[in-house]
């Protein structure tokens, strides 16, 4: 009873009114993870009430938590001493920095330094000390349940943010501790003195897939939502200045054999910069910029006549990422519209790479309105590309209630005889009704020399609601023939669009050992602008989760696709132009991957443009102690229609072996037989501050479209970079 007490009425009280102060100190604590013997802690505040999310929500933590914040005039500090009445049942999954810290014991912060609820940022760490931290935007209710930024360019969480602070870590019988100090300068405030700031802690508990917090957490939501967090109280914050510079140096060695075999050597430097301009701004600078120490694409398997979306990786272009999202979500194949997408900028046609001249990037909070300006300029390539400048200016006004409105300006200028300049106008809004009920709008305008300024608009309304029980949700989009947004990406055009989520929590008492069920069933519809119905998709599932951390998902899904051209699926089979309905049923399974091993397949078995699929996707995972992790999937496709059959693979592996938490060995080996194609993608890391250090990657890619070996790229990269603090 008192837990139903606690789910209907004491969240509605609580849910941003828990406050904490945080005490100003004159002596640091010495930051070596040991909290209990340091008796700087003892001066600070003790928070010790947690309350879990999952699996019994609504109930204390299992375990003793106590959490302390202190700051001085350079550094905001936070410990945590994570009490385990089992100490050698603690799991520690991974040991990279910026790994999941989902499946592994861990501590993880919040702050909202505006108080906006709008923008913050996340800190953790598990007991073997990684780092963790991540920008939030648009209030962290960019999807419930996901911590990454699925498209790249958007969504509401952004893991590649890397910022400079420390963390170490310490075990013992009596569990584990933290201690966290982050440099006033990495954060971005107001000019107040005196502030509040919104906060919030989280916990972990890997073994009994325990997740708690200080101030609680609906289910339907991460701590990320900083709607649902607590206060801190007298934060008297310096004026911080903040200039880094990161040169490179970078050696690189390419061996191809075609028709012919070419050997190249390449030397090179360049240069980012990091400099406050303010409390509250930062200018991004980068000169000749590289990326090769980024990994290498997944490659996917395309059945489909729409264009692949293959999302960014580098970390320039994801810094603050979330303030250029704007425009249209997709569906079930991924995102509709981008109006800015950065992989356009160093992506010549083909995936072919063009060099980066330079640019730069201002971003932050001017007069009361987020400001967002970036420049780009790439290199000639011979045959390939003309010099192209990217520009992009963005407003945004933030207001209360986890609303606002903003503006978007893009213009994609084309150097050379032929040049011209693609220009784009957006607006988008989101109105708060309540704290859980808002409306979205997004609208678009393009103008491209040649192609006429009727019909190059795009438009999307939709309307969601987020409760404990029941989260639901309507939109409707419309894209004109002509809009052509050069800079960002459109997956179709000429189109209109309904789309309809229903999607249901239920958590029995215990039942069966049964956490949770998630009924729910949603609707994609698209139609060309002259009525065609060129696709529609039925998802009518249920979600199975038990307390071990096995889930099991049911669903089946009612698909119709209109083809107005012959399209080819696979070598020498088309798809002929028509309509198409087909049945399929999905189901899921997954189980506990916080466990040593474990596995995962999508499977779909029914009907495929009048034709029939077997589609699987088996997945598993291998992890030894805290060192070792290796991931093995296998995409499969079997299709047999009435004009031919083919069979598809995609066979990829992931190595990691952490020598610490900044020192790693990663492999990615794939194969795919669509394009006939075997690549590796090898990167020895050893990282410092803020995503600077050594970089060995090796690359290999080996096309086998003929006998002998068609094709064969090999090359080696050398990268070093170092960050040197003007103000340390």
């Amino acid at each position: 009873m008192f837990r139903i007490i606690f789910l209907l009425f004491i969240p509605s009280l609580i849910l941003g009114q828990l406050t904490t102060s945080a005490i100003k100190t004159n002596v640091e604590p010495n930051i070596d993870g040991d909290v209990i013997n340091d008796p700087v802690w003892n001066n600070a505040e003790e928070i010790s009430t947690f309350y879990q999310k999952t699996p019994d929500e609504g109930d204390y933590i299992s375990e003793k938590t106590v959490v302390k914040v202190l700051y001085s005039e350079k550094y905001f500090f936070v410990s945590v001493v994570a009490y385990d009445n089992s100490p050698d049942e603690i799991i520690i999954s991974d040991t990279r920095r910026d790994a999941s810290l989902n499946n592994s014991d861990s501590f993880s912060f919040i702050i909202d330094t505006f108080k906006d609820f709008q923008t913050g940022y996340l800190f953790g760490t598990n007991p073997a000390g990684i780092e963790f931290d991540a920008q939030i935007t648009g209030g962290g209710e960019g999807g419930s349940t996901s911590r990454r930024f699925s498209i790249g360019s958007g969504g509401g969480f952004n893991v590649n943010w890397d910022a400079v602070w420390e963390v170490k870590t310490e075990k013992g019988d009596y569990g584990w501790s933290a201690e966290f100090a982050i440099p006033f300068k990495t954060l971005r405030y107001k000019k107040d003195k005196n502030q509040s700031w919104g906060i919030n802690f989280e916990r972990v508990i890997a073994r009994r897939k325990e997740e708690a917090h200080w101030s609680p957490i609906s289910r339907q939501f991460t701590m990320n939502r900083l709607l649902s967090a607590g206060t801190i109280k007298n934060i008297n914050v310096p004026n911080s200045r903040n200039t880094k510079i990161m040169p490179y140096i970078l050696s690189q060695k390419n061996n191809i054999i075609d028709e012919t075999t070419t050997n190249s050597e390449d030397s090179n430097f360049g240069m980012d910069a990091k400099v406050s301009i303010g409390s509250s701004m930062t200018l991004d600078l980068t000169y000749n910029t590289d990326f090769a120490q980024v990994e290498a694409d997944e490659q996917q398997i395309n059945l489909d006549r729409f264009s692949l979306f293959f999302p960014e990786k580098r970390a320039f272009f994801l810094e603050n990422a979330g303030l250029f999202s704007v425009g249209s979500g997709g569906g079930y194949s991924g995102p509709d519209i981008e109006m800015f997408f950065s992989r356009r900028i160093g992506v010549g046609t083909d995936g072919i790479p063009v060099p980066i001249i330079g640019g730069g990037r201002l971003t932050g909070t001017l007069s009361g309105m987020k400001v967002g300006i970036l420049s780009m300029v790439t290199d000639e390539v011979k045959n390939v590309t003309d010099q192209n400048n990217y520009s992009v200016f963005r407003l945004k006004k933030e207001l209360p209630n986890r609303t606002h409105i903003g503006g978007m300006y893009t213009a994609l200028d084309h150097k050379g005889h032929d040049g011209y300049i693609n220009q784009s106008y957006a607006i988008d809004a989101q109105l708060g009704i309540g704290e859980l009920n808002k409306i979205i709008a997004f609208a678009g305008l393009t103008d491209t020399p040649g192609l006429k300024k009727e019909n190059a608009y795009a438009f999307r309304l939709e309307g969601a609601r987020d409760t404990k029980a029941i989260s639901s949700s309507v939109s409707y989009a419309e894209v004109g023939a002509n809009f052509n947004p050069e800079m960002g990406y459109l997956k179709r055009d000429n189109y209109r669009k309904w789309s309809a989520r229903i999607f249901t929590r239920i958590r029995p008492e215990n039942k069966f050992g049964l956490l949770e069920l998630r009924p729910h069933i949603n609707y994609d519809g698209y139609w060309k602008l002259n009525g065609f119905h060129e696709s529609g998709r039925w998802h009518i599932d249920n979600h199975w989760e038990f307390r071990s951390g096995f889930e099991i998902h049911t669903g089946i899904n009612l698909v119709k696709e209109g083809v107005l051209e012959t399209f080819e699926v696979s070598d020498g089979v088309n798809i002929e132009n028509g309509s198409y309905d087909d049945k399929e049923a999905q189901i899921m399974i997954m189980t506990n991957r916080s466990k040593p091993i474990s596995f995962s397949s999508m499977n779909r078995f029914g009907g495929f443009f009048g034709g029939n699929r077997i589609n699987m996707t088996p997945t598993i995972r291998f992890r030894y102690k805290d060192r070792f992790t290796s991931e093995f999937s296998y995409n499969y496709n079997k299709v047999e229609l009435k004009n031919g059959k083919f069979t598809t693979r995609l066979i990829r592996s992931r190595l990691t072996y952490a020598i610490t938490a900044k020192t790693y060995i990663q492999t990615l080996l794939q194969y795919n037989n669509q394009s006939d194609q075997w690549s590796m993608n090898w990167r020895f890391i050893w990282q410092q501050s803020a995503a600077t250090g050594l970089y060995l990657v090796y690359n290999q890619t080996q096309d086998y479209d003929g006998i002998p070996i068609n094709k064969s790229t090999k090359s080696f990269a050398l990268k070093y970079s170092y960050l040197f603090d003007a103000f340390n």
